[in-house]
């Protein structure tokens, strides 16, 4: 079944093409997927623009941290609110922008413009108000619909370009985001201290028009416009899969756990007297092991056909480290090797997203999206849900610096259920059983 699945969807560009050929349309040779040039220069734009665009906002806990100590924002509790809106709308809107992409496909390359710029002047706007709620609606809900109306056709694109090696593409693209993660954060914290937030918002739209601009010369599908509307139904007979309902559930106990490290290690290593500048590199060592796991694992994901034990060893992988690391997490060795193991099993698993879309559906693109819905409930609720669990006392001696225990007892037990997304392995071989009698 899953080398069934697969073979359709590496041939869902073929199909495209041939609607072009049906409406007698006469097409230019296209340029080979997964090796050749253009589609290497399209995936390194793809990484730049991942690097600039996303990892600005998701390296808002500086910003954070600058905000609240400002007087004119001090005490207010919707300082968060800008970065969780910022990065979760992309999540939750991604399951209506999916349709509406596929519906005017010939339009893709326009949103991807439209989109960059949004983010940009969104930053730029930002810079000139002097209010929360106005920070919410500017670096928060215009930055993340922008970032929504432009990554969502990079998708599809990507998906063009890249049919063998897709896990691969996926990996680097993500990658994109761990390595902004390991410097931007620290750039950005120097520029806040030197200059204030308002010139840096400046400083950070100057540097993303100047270097996302020449990257979006290279954003291009592969496959020639259509001139009409793809007036294609949506497919959502996966949603009938058992196995999309397996990877459902793997996903949102994923997305809920994934966040709490992340968020925590630097408060963590501060609760066990450590600096903040220690606290930002452990934070940096766990964005770069993410780009180890992403790609390593998206490389797997083209080589292996059991995607079920790739999640497994995973999470499960994710699960341990948090159970037999964290929480015995009490020399700085410790803590980094638990940041590392973090990101590369952790970290790696929205690459197995598009083999999941891959393995249920002939259009990827439906079950991509509403599993990142998941992630984006996760990182929605990561916030009220850590209000209640660390509400611990201190204690340098006990586990998880008893502080932490409810945390890391929740995020090691949400991993470890996550893990037995290895069930749709036994499901996967009863249903080809099925299928062939």
């Amino acid at each position: 079944m899953a080398s069934e699945k697969d073979t359709q969807g590496a041939t869902y560009d073929c199909e495209n093409r041939a609607e072009e050929s049906d409406q007698g349309q006469l097409l230019p040779p296209l340029p080979p997927t997964d090796n050749g040039r253009e589609a290497w220069k399209y995936l390194i734009a793809c990484f730049v623009v991942e690097a600039l665009l996303w990892g600005f906002p998701v390296s808002f806990g500086v910003f954070q941290d600058y905000y609240s100590r400002q007087p004119e924002f001090e005490g207010d509790s919707n300082i968060p609110v800008i970065g969780t809106v910022a990065t979760s709308l992309y999540f939750l809107g991604a399951p209506v922008a999916a349709p509406i992409v596929k519906r005017f496909r010939r339009f893709q390359r326009h949103m991807v413009v439209i989109g960059s710029i949004i983010c940009v002047l969104s930053v730029l706007i930002a810079s000139f108000v002097n209010s929360i709620p106005a920070l919410i609606a500017t670096q928060g809900a215009l930055y993340g619909l922008g970032f929504l109306m432009l990554y969502m056709p990079l998708l599809f694109m990507l998906n063009e370009w890249f049919i063998k090696r897709r896990g691969f593409a996926y990996g680097v693209l993500y990658a994109g985001g761990g390595f902004s993660g390991v410097g931007l954060p620290f750039l950005l914290e120097w520029l806040l201290s030197s200059y204030g937030h308002k010139t840096t918002l400046r400083i950070v739209c100057i540097a993303q028009f100047v270097l996302v601009a020449p990257s979006l010369f290279f954003l291009r599908p592969r496959l020639p416009s259509s001139h009409h509307n793809n007036l294609h139904a949506l497919d959502l007979r996966f949603l009938q899969n058992p196995l999309f309902w397996v990877f459902t559930v793997s996903n949102i106990c994923q997305g809920l756990a994934y966040y709490f490290p992340p968020l925590y290690l630097p408060s963590y290593a501060s609760d066990m007297g450590m600096s903040g500048t220690i606290g930002a590199m452990i934070l940096a060592a766990n964005n770069l092991a993410t780009i180890f796991g992403q790609i390593g694992f998206g490389h797997l994901t083209d080589r292996c056909s059991n995607i079920h034990i790739l999640v497994c060893i995973s999470t499960l992988g994710a699960s341990l480290s948090a159970f037999l690391l964290w929480g015995f997490c009490h020399h700085l060795a410790t803590l980094v090797i638990f940041s590392i193991i973090w990101g590369i099993t952790a970290g790696a698993y929205v690459v197995f997203w598009p083999k999941f879309g891959t393995m249920l559906s002939e259009d990827p693109q439906p079950v991509y999206s509403l599993m990142a819905l998941g992630k984006g409930i996760g990182n929605i609720v990561t916030g009220p849900i850590s209000a209640v669990l660390l509400t611990r006392s201190l204690s340098l001696g006990s586990y998880g610096l008893n502080k932490y225990e409810p945390a890391i007892l929740f995020v090691g037990s949400l991993m470890l259920i996550s893990s037995l997304a290895i069930v749709g392995w036994p499901i996967q071989r009863l249903m080809a059983r099925r299928t062939d009698l």
